[in-house]
C-alpha cells in the first residue's frame, strides 16, 4: 500500500491511494490539466482511478473533482450534506455514502470520520487493505472522542498541522478569518496535531505526513521544533508541501 500527496494547502488538496488494483483520489482542488499533470509525476493516468473520494465542499478540496470525474467518468462519493451543497444536478456518477458506515471502492474498506468542520457534512476517512491501516485527517477545528478512537493504530497517517498560533493572531487575515480559522470547526493548529499524536498508539506507524500547513501562518521551522519528539519516536516524518514532486509514501506488512 502506498499514498500520495498531490498537494496540500489553501490552494488546493489531493491525496492518492494505491492498494493493490485499487487507486483512490481523495479529493481534488486542481484544474484538470493541474491534476492529471500532478498524476503522471507519479506515473498515474486519471482514467486508471477507481474512485474519487470527497471530504468537503470546500473549492481547495472540490473544485476539480466533477471536471475530472466528467472528463474520465469516474465515481465520484460523497455525504448527502456535501452532495446538496453543490451548485446545479452535475453529470457526474454520484454515489452517496453514510458518514456513520464503512463502504468498499475496489480492494480498500474506507471508513468515513465525522469531524468538526465549517462544512454542510464534514468527513475524513480511514483506509485499510491487506492488515494496513492509511488515516487520512485534515480540515477539522478540534479533537473529538470520535477522532481520537477512529485513527488509533494507523500504519501511516496523514494529519493537519495548519497554522501557528502565535503567526494567525499576529498575521495580515482579518478579524473574522482569523476567528474561523481558529474555532473549534476551524483548522488544527500545531499544538493541536501533537496533541493528538500523543493520544494515539503510535507503535505501528511507518509513515506521518504532516500537511495542509499555511503558507502565511506557519513555518517549516516552527512545525519541526514542535514535533521534535515525534522525530525522535517515529520512523518516518514528512511535510506535504502545496506543490509536491511525485513522492510516494511506502507503508508494509
Amino acid at each position: 500500500m502506498r499514498f500520495s500527496s498531490l498537494g496540500s494547502g489553501s490552494k488546493g488538496n489531493a491525496t492518492l491511494v494505491h492498494a493493490g488494483n485499487t487507486l483512490i483520489l481523495i479529493d481534488c482542488g486542481f484544474s484538470i490539466r493541474e491534476t492529471e499533470k500532478r498524476l503522471s509525476r507519479l506515473g498515474i493516468a486519471a482514467q486508471d482511478l477507481t474512485s474519487v473520494l470527497v471530504t468537503h465542499e470546500h473549492s481547495d478540496h472540490l473544485r476539480g473533482v466533477l471536471p475530472l470525474a466528467k472528463k474520465h467518468r469516474l465515481t465520484v462519493k460523497m455525504t448527502a450534506g456535501t452532495f446538496r451543497s453543490l451548485k446545479g444536478v452535475p453529470d457526474v456518477n454520484i454515489e452517496l455514502i453514510d458518514s456513520h458506515h464503512s463502504f468498499e471502492v475496489g480492494s480498500v474498506r474506507v471508513t468515513p470520520v465525522s469531524v468538526p468542520h465549517d462544512a454542510r457534512e464534514p468527513i475524513q476517512y480511514v483506509l485499510r487493505y491487506a492488515g494496513l491501516t492509511l488515516g487520512v485527517l485534515t480540515d477539522l477545528g478540534s479533537i473529538t472522542p470520535h477522532v481520537v478512537d477512529s485513527y488509533q493504530c494507523c500504519d501511516a497517517l496523514l494529519l493537519e498541522s495548519n497554522h501557528d498560533q502565535s503567526m494567525l493572531a499576529n498575521g495580515s487575515y482579518p478579524a473574522s478569518l482569523k476567528e474561523r480559522v481558529a474555532s473549534d470547526w476551524g483548522h488544527l493548529n500545531n499544538s493541536q496535531a501533537l496533541a493528538l499524536l500523543q493520544q494515539l498508539k503510535l507503535e505501528q506507524l511507518q509513515q506521518l505526513v504532516l500537511g495542509h500547513i499555511s503558507e502565511k501562518n506557519n513555518s517549516l521551522d516552527l512545525i519541526r521544533s514542535m514535533m521534535s519528539e515525534m522525530e525522535e519516536r517515529l520512523a518516518a516524518v514528512h511535510y506535504a508541501s502545496q506543490d509536491q514532486d511525485g513522492l510516494w509514501f511506502q507503508i508494509q506488512a
